[in-house]
C-alpha cells in the first residue's frame, strides 16, 4: 500500500461526509477535515502531557534532574504547554466552523513516563519530533493552501519546540540535522498508541507498535534489540529487516534484524521500522511502501554531537550543577599566588590564600577581600622578597599565564 491518493485516505474515515463543506465562501475536502481532526488529538494529547508534567514535578525535581535552573525549565515546559493547548483550542473552533465535531473523546496516560524529570524529558523529545512530522507529513494530504498555511504555522512552532527540548537534554544538538522526516498518520499512531488510555477511534489504522529494548545510552556501535506485538517467536525473524530512517536521506538503511547496529555518522533522530524485506524505504509520506512493514516506527535520538549550549542549561542529570563564579582579590594575594607560579613549592601562606580565593568563590561568589582591605594574606617578605613578584610566563599547574605586569595600587 502506498499513500498515493487522498481518496483512499477518506475512505478510511466514516465520521466524515464524502460531500465538502462549506467553509465561509470556501469549499473544505473532507480529507482535510480529517487532517484538522487528527492534529488536534496529537495537539490534545501533547498539551495534557505538559500539564501532568508541571502539575508532578516540582522545582527541586529538576535540580536533582541536573537543571542549572529549575525555573529555566518550568518557564520553557510552561510555554510550550500553552502552545499546546492554544493549538489545540483554535484546531477545534476550525473543525466546528467547517460544520464538524471535533474528536474529544481520546484519554491518555503517562505515567510510565512521568517517573522522574529525566524521563519526562527524554519523552517530550520524542513526543515534539513526531509531532513535528506528523504535520510534515500530513502537508501534502492538505489540499487547501489556506488551511495549509494554518497547519504550516504550527509546524514551525512545534520546530522550535524540539529545539528547546534538545537544548534541555544537555547531551543533545540544537537543531541536529538540516532536515526533518515527514509521517504518515499511521505511523504517528504508532508512535503516539502507547500513550492512549483505552481507544481513540481517529479513523486511521495504527501500524504496529515498535520499541527498542536495549537499556543505557544507544550510540554508533550499538547492537539494538526489539518489541512489538508484531514480533513473535512464530515470526521467521531471519528475514526481517531494520529500516533506520534519517532526516533528509532519501531513502532508509536498511540492516539485517539480528544484526541492527547502529551506523558511525548519526546524530539526532532516527526513525527505524520493521520490514520483512530489505528493500529501502522511500523517505516521503507519498511514496513510502507500507506491504512489507512488520512494526513501527520506534523514534531513538543518537546523541553524538552535544553542545554547550544544551551543557549550560543541564548537566547530565547527576545533580551536580556546574556553576561560574567569581571572587575579587587584592592585588597582594594576586601576587602571592602568582608567586608559586616561578617554583615547584608553595608556602603554607600561598595556599592559604588560594584556597581562602577559591572556597569564597564557590560559597557565595562575593569579593574575599576588597582593595585596601584588612587582609594581609600573602603580604610578607617571604611569598614577595624584594617587592611585588614580576613573573611573567605559565604557572605550574598551567591555570594561569602572565603576559606581563602594570602598576596595580591597592588604596
Amino acid at each position: 500500500m502506498h499513500f498515493t491518493s487522498l481518496v483512499a485516505l477518506v475512505a478510511l474515515v466514516p465520521f466524515v461526509s464524502a460531500a465538502p463543506t462549506r467553509y465561509g465562501k470556501r469549499t473544505v475536502a473532507a480529507s482535510d477535515i480529517l487532517v484538522y481532526k487528527f492534529a488536534d488529538v496529537l495537539e490534545q494529547l501533547e498539551a495534557t502531557f505538559y500539564s501532568q508534567a508541571l502539575s508532578k514535578f516540582q522545582a527541586e525535581d529538576f535540580t536533582t534532574a541536573g537543571f542549572s535552573s529549575s525555573q529555566l525549565a518550568i518557564e520553557q515546559i510552561t510555554s510550550i504547554q500553552q502552545d499546546e493547548a492554544t493549538h489545540s483550542s483554535v484546531l477545534q473552533a476550525a473543525i466546528t466552523s467547517f460544520g464538524e465535531q471535533p474528536i474529544t473523546s481520546c484519554k491518555f496516560n503517562f505515567d510510565s513516563s512521568l517517573t522522574d524529570v529525566t524521563t519526562m524529558a527524554q519523552v517530550a523529545r520524542v513526543v515534539e519530533n513526531v509531532g513535528v512530522g506528523a504535520y510534515l507529513g500530513g502537508a501534502t494530504l492538505i489540499t487547501d493552501p489556506v488551511l495549509l498555511d494554518s497547519a504550516g504555522s504550527i509546524l514551525t512552532v512545534e520546530a522550535r519546540h524540539q529545539t528547546i527540548l534538545n537544548i534541555l537534554s544537555s547531551s543533545g544538538t540544537a537543531i541536529p540535522d538540516a532536515f526533518d522526516t515527514p509521517l504518515t498518520p499511521s505511523e504517528v499512531l504508532a508512535l503516539t498508541a502507547p500513550f492512549f488510555d483505552g481507544p481513540c477511534d481517529v479513523g486511521i489504522p495504527a501500524n504496529p507498535t515498535l520499541s527498542v529494548t536495549n537499556t543505557g545510552s544507544i550510540g554508533p556501535g550499538t547492537q539494538l534489540s526489539f518489541s512489538s506485538p508484531a514480533i513473535t517467536s512464530a515470526n521467521d525473524t531471519a528475514n526481517f529487516f531494520c529500516q533506520m530512517m534519517l532526516g533528509g536521506q532519501p531513502f532508509s538503511i536498511p540492516l539485517p534484524y539480528s544484526q541492527c547496529v547502529v551506523p558511525q555518522g548519526i546524530n539526532g533522530p532516527v526513525a527505524i521500522f520493521i520490514t520483512s524485506d530489505g528493500q529501502p524505504l522511500i523517505n516521503n509520506v507519498r511514496d513510502r511502501a507500507t506491504t512489507q512493514l512488520v512494526a513501527g516506527p520506534t523514534m531513538a535520538f543518537i546523541d553524538t554531537q552535544p553542545q554547550m549550549l544544551g551543557q549550560l542549561a543541564r548537566t547530565n542529570g547527576n545533580g551536580q550543577v556546574s556553576s561560574v563564579s567569581t571572587a575579587t582579590i587584592s592585588p597582594a594575594q594576586a601576587s602571592a599566588i602568582i608567586s608559586a607560579a616561578g617554583s615547584s613549592t608553595v608556602d603554607a601562606s600561598v595556599a592559604t590564600a588560594t584556597a581562602t580565593a577559591d572556597a569564597s568563590s564557590s560559597s557565595s561568589g562575593t569579593n574575599l577581600s576588597s582593595p585596601g582591605s584588612s587582609s594581609t594574606a600573602g603580604t610578607d617578605a617571604s611569598q614577595t622578597p624584594g617587592g611585588p613578584n614580576n613573573f611573567t610566563g605559565q604557572s605550574a599547574d598551567g591555570s594561569i599565564t602572565v603576559d606581563g605586569w602594570t602598576n596595580v595600587t591597592s588604596s
